[in-house]
């Protein structure tokens, strides 16, 4: 992973878990505009890792979802 892309990824992550505790989405648009006054190609790979990292999270809370669904379905095994 090229350095500029490490970065983004730690400003994302580092976001999301203030987004996800203020639930202040505004807050990424705030934070690419910073970076766009000094980087523009800087303020496309963290919006791109925002992206990412969004669509992780939601991928993971659907599959611990589905996870504690089947478990219920299932029988519980025979011992």
């Amino acid at each position: 992973m090229a350095l500029i892309d490490e970065i983004a990824d730690e400003l994302a992550l580092q976001s999301l878990k203030i987004i996800n505790a203020t639930g202040d989405d505004a807050f990424v648009q705030r934070v690419a505009d910073t970076i766009g006054g000094s980087s523009q190609t800087m303020e496309e790979a963290y919006l791109t890792a925002v992206r990412v990292r969004r669509a992780e999270q939601r991928a993971r809370q659907l599959l611990d979802q589905l996870t504690e669904e089947l478990a219920r379905t299932l029988p519980a095994p025979n011992k």
